[in-house]
């Protein structure tokens, strides 16, 4: 609110941020849109996670939308991050069943869980150097132990 629009606001932000000359940006809670400038300077080496199977259900109230709708797999996805919100080169996914007796707290809860796993894997990959961008999608560009094999769903 301290700026005269969101431009100045990012503009300021990359200051900011640039200080610590980042190799990446974990976005983690942020709500608010980011300018195509802002993402731009970062690209490549911006990550966001969402609480949905992304392309499905961008915005908000993700879970109760995938309830509404009646998907019967819901999950979280990290992405880089483009201007287009909520889309961008998947780098990990993790799925959960939705469950008939799930409301949107016990569906939000599960895939918070899988949040705060596949979250951390994203950025441990690109920290070392196992992930990059080729098309505009995420390749893998070195052998990953049986740990960290999550890009396919995990049921639980």
């Amino acid at each position: 609110k301290a700026f005269a629009d969101r431009e100045a606001f990012d503009e300021a932000l990359i200051e900011c941020i640039d200080v610590f000359t980042p190799d990446l940006v974990v976005l983690a809670g942020f709500m608010r849109i980011l300018t195509e400038d802002f993402v731009s300077h970062y690209e490549g080496r911006l990550m966001n996670i969402h609480p949905s199977l992304l392309p499905s259900f961008p915005g908000l109230h993700t879970h109760q939308r995938a309830l509404d709708e009646g998907v019967r797999i819901h999950g979280c996805t990290v992405h880089f991050v483009t201007p287009t919100l909520d889309h961008g080169p998947v780098i990990i996914q993790a799925a959960v069943p939705v469950l008939d007796t799930d409301d949107e707290d016990s569906l939000s809860a599960r895939v918070l869980a899988q949040e705060h796993q596949v979250y951390p894997q994203a950025v441990r990959w690109f920290a070392e150097g196992k992930l990059c961008l080729e098309d505009g999608r995420v390749r893998v560009t070195a052998e990953l132990d049986d740990s960290a094999r999550l890009i396919s769903p995990v049921l639980h």
